[in-house]
């Protein structure tokens, strides 16, 4: 995924309320802009980081500029939540999983369980239905190792649970965790950080649902799922 228009560098300030955030532009110019991330960015919001922004001058905002990177780590990391969806459909179609090989329908928000939407469903004529759901990882706390979640996450440990549901009605179910930065080699469950979405995977596998982890190569210009990575407690 290309980012086009390019991305417009700026020195972060403070992100505040989840869903704002105060920049200086590169001209010294203030501005304030949305942040597509609701989660708690930990490792993510330190002031003065250097970050890029998507700007959009339809009108239709009501701030202009978008918060997309941040320089963090040695890396740069991809904050927008609304990016994984895209990019775990670019890895599938990529064959990046090799278990998913089969199937060349992919489907996006598709009505499922419990009166919600299944991120990706995908279909092939003579084989199961594949339920997928993706999540977006960008948090670490030791080098080379990416964790979810970051924060308690009661929605998220629902959707285990219907993608449970969804493999013992005789379809295949699956999570895609897509880490937004290219330095982890591994993905584990912070089940210190959420006990409950812990037991929950560990449910959802025994239950028959797969899961899967997916690095991105991640620069100023594009973020590009390039391989899997070893899922801790699979």
């Amino acid at each position: 995924m290309n980012f086009d228009p390019p991305l417009q560098p700026a020195c972060l300030i403070r992100r505040y309320k989840r869903f704002l955030f105060d920049a200086v532009m590169e001209d010294g110019s203030a501005i304030t802009g949305s942040c597509p991330n609701t989660g708690s960015m930990r490792g993510l919001t330190t002031p003065g980081s250097r970050i890029w922004l998507s700007r959009n001058d339809d009108g239709k905002r009501k701030y202009p500029h978008r918060f997309e990177l941040i320089e963090a780590d040695g890396t740069t990391v991809g904050v927008n939540t609304g990016l994984p969806n895209r990019l775990a459909e670019e890895a599938i179609r990529a064959g990046l999983i090799a278990d998913f090989a089969e199937y060349t329908d992919i489907r996006r928000e598709q009505k499922y369980g419990r009166q919600s939407r299944i991120d990706l469903l995908l279909r092939k004529q003579g084989a199961p239905d594949l339920y997928v759901e993706v999540k977006n990882v960008h948090f670490i706390r030791t080098p080379g190792l990416a964790e979810f979640p970051d924060s308690v996450t009661t929605r998220g440990a629902r959707h285990l649970e219907e993608l449970a549901d969804m493999v013992a009605a005789g379809n295949r179910a699956a999570m895609v965790y897509v880490i937004q930065r290219n330095d982890c080699a591994r993905l584990k469950i912070a089940d210190d950080l959420d006990p409950a979405y812990h037991r929950a995977f560990t449910a959802a596998l025994a239950a028959g649902v797969e899961a899967y982890a997916i690095k991105c190569a991640v620069t100023c210009d594009s973020i590009t799922p390039d391989a899997t990575v070893t899922l801790e407690d699979k």
